[in-house]
């Protein structure tokens, strides 16, 4: 539970910030970050060294080679103000930004276009002192003080991202149940805050996860997938999940929205996401299979059709003038019965597809090889119904 205390140590440093000239929350909260990882690179070299240490070894993967001892947190913060400035922007901050060729974090991955926007070497100074003062040694307080902070973001964005409340977030979580051996997506994630709930929940609920090494594994690196086009928010949900204990979540940058979505088609058995609203989007970056079923460029819209499916018995309603006929063969009823798992799984159906696997696989020539002409026709006609059902 975050304390009183550690909430007015973080507004100090927020203060701080926009006396210093960085006004904009989303840049606040992203020089922020920089720091914090900083901090974090530092305090896992000194956890290896001492372990190191005391087993009498060699340490094991050290983040700071011979010759970059300055640029550790713990030595710069005692340097003077210009000293400080001079190393974390021409020798720290270029470190960090080329740390993700070799680095096992998703955080780091993100770091290549990043800016240091730090204006002055006082400001840097008194934001390095106060984060210091900042008690970040275990899990829930540095997760809890990240989630403190986000929550001062609260305008949306252009294409209608905003920060969705946790408490609508903690029930969603607890209505789907997720559990170890699900692989989560949130397709429009931005601080991650979907992802975050789930992990929180998986260690409420399944705990023993962390005994299981494959499992931990899973947990670390494959469970947790969040899509974002925004560097500055994969940056932030990086550092989110990195800060609520996992260490290699799968955040990329991906419109999901984009032709460039179609090879995720299946890849995941939980979806968490709350579409951003008001948006709207240019036709020409909109994956074109979708935009032939649903009329439509506005964000919310958009989302919801590529994620929720048509309703299984809806669906076999529709076309059950083929399933409730005798006359119709074995292969005609198997062929439909592909349609409605289409339409039930994705919602709506580019005609076109009729005439590609796995419709193929019933018949080379698709939809024409297993039905007439008319009945052909008629099927055609059913999918284009539902597909102007779903633009409405």
């Amino acid at each position: 539970m975050l304390t009183g205390e550690n909430k007015s140590k973080i507004d100090k440093i927020w203060d701080a910030f926009w006396t210093g000239g960085i006004s904009d929350s989303l840049r606040v909260i992203e020089q922020m970050s920089f720091l914090l990882f900083i901090k974090r690179l530092d305090d896992i070299h000194t956890a290896r060294e001492k372990k190191a240490n005391r087993l009498g070894k060699p340490i094991e993967e050290p983040i700071f080679g011979q010759g970059q001892d300055n640029m550790r947190w713990s030595r710069f913060r005692e340097f003077e103000a210009g000293e400080m400035f001079r190393v974390v922007s021409q020798e720290v901050f270029p470190f960090i930004k080329n740390l993700h060729g070799n680095a096992d974090s998703a955080y780091a991955r993100h770091m290549k276009d990043a800016i240091f926007m730090i204006p002055t070497p006082g400001l840097l100074e008194r934001v390095v002192e106060q984060i210091s003062q900042v008690p970040m040694e275990d899990r829930d307080t540095k997760g809890d003080l990240y989630e403190y902070m986000l929550s001062k973001l609260t305008t949306a964005g252009r294409n209608g991202q905003f920060r969705t409340p946790r408490h609508i977030i903690k029930m969603m979580v607890e209505l789907m149940q997720p559990r170890p051996d699900d692989i989560i997506c949130d397709p429009a994630c931005g601080t991650a805050g979907f992802l975050v709930a789930a992990g929180e929940y998986l260690r409420e609920h399944h705990s023993d996860l962390f005994h299981n090494e494959a499992l931990k594994r899973h947990f670390n690196e494959k469970l947790f997938n969040g899509f974002d086009f925004d560097s500055t928010m994969l940056r932030i949900a990086s550092m989110n999940m990195m800060l609520h204990g996992v260490e290699n979540p799968a955040i990329e940058a991906r419109d999901s929205l984009s032709n460039a979505g179609g090879d995720i088609a299946d890849a995941y058995t939980l979806v968490l996401a709350n579409p951003p609203f008001k948006g709207s989007l240019d036709e020409e970056t909109v994956a074109k299979d979708l935009l032939r079923t649903v009329k439509t460029k506005k964000t919310e819209l958009l989302f919801i059709r590529s994620l929720v499916g048509l309703d299984r018995e809806a669906a076999t309603e529709a076309f059950g003038e083929f399933l409730h006929n005798t006359t119709y063969s074995a292969t005609q009823i198997r062929f439909i019965d592909k349609v409605i798992s289409y339409l039930t799984q994705n919602g709506t159906m580019d005609p076109g597809l009729l005439y590609e696997p796995p419709f193929t696989d019933i018949h080379d020539e698709g939809l024409d090889g297993v039905f007439g002409d008319d009945r052909a026709t008629r099927i055609i006609h059913l999918v284009e119904e539902i597909n102007l059902r779903a633009a409405v």
